[in-house]
């Protein structure tokens, strides 16, 4: 069976104020197709979280992509942060806010599990049954895993299990790689903000890349 090229999922920095990135999140939403976008929020009070959701939602979704929030810690509500702020989904690393979230956010919306730092890990989210796992993004302490351990994971999740996997690449030379393993998405974030020519440029760059790959087989 062959499987289709990935598509592209964008990551935003850890922002406090997300005005700042508006123009040049159209701008990225508008180079090139993408699938979902992240939300990283830094933790604020409920109310101005919302507020900030609501700021960012319409542009990405006028772009048909989706909007999914990362947790943006334990002490909020984060089904209720999605739901009131007009995402389209939450992404978290812990069980049981995955359990939590994938009880409570129905259809039409989506889970994803990051953080995964073991096979089992990973394998605990899929039974949770989260919509996706990410595999390779970077820590909140910045630490980004070896790029090796990445390719193999992703690899091994392919060829096993049927939940959509995406694959963080930290820099665009490692978007054809990471493709050619055969993941469902490609996701990139300070590789497309640092960009010297902007997030656009970034964007449709790693775009032609994608299209460039052969497609895998399952």
């Amino acid at each position: 069976m062959t499987r289709p090229r990935p598509s592209l999922y964008l990551i935003t920095p850890l922002l406090e104020d997300p005005a700042s990135i508006l123009p040049g999140l159209e701008e990225a939403c508008r180079a090139a197709s993408v699938t979902a976008v992240l939300l990283r929020l830094a933790p604020a009070d409920e109310r101005s979280l919302i507020k900030n959701i609501k700021l960012v939602a319409p542009i990405v979704q006028a772009q048909d992509a989706a909007l999914i929030l990362d947790d943006p810690g334990p002490d909020f509500d984060l089904a209720t942060l999605v739901t009131r702020g007009g995402a389209d989904g939450a992404h978290a690393e812990d069980p049981e806010r995955l359990t939590d979230l994938c009880q409570r956010l129905k259809e039409g919306r989506n889970v994803g599990a990051g953080g995964l730092l073991t096979k089992h890990d990973a394998m605990l989210a899929g039974e949770i049954g989260v919509d996706y796992v990410m595999f390779g993004e970077a820590g909140r302490d910045g630490h980004v895993p070896p790029r090796g351990l990445v390719l193999e994971r992703v690899a091994w999740w392919v060829e096993i299990f049927q939940t959509p996997c995406v694959a963080y690449a930290p820099t665009l030379a490692e978007v054809p790689a990471l493709a050619a393993a055969g993941p469902e998405f490609v996701a990139l974030g300070d590789a497309v903000w640092s960009h010297p020519a902007g997030p656009g440029a970034a964007l449709a760059q790693a775009a032609e890349m994608l299209s460039q790959a052969p497609e895998s087989t399952a």
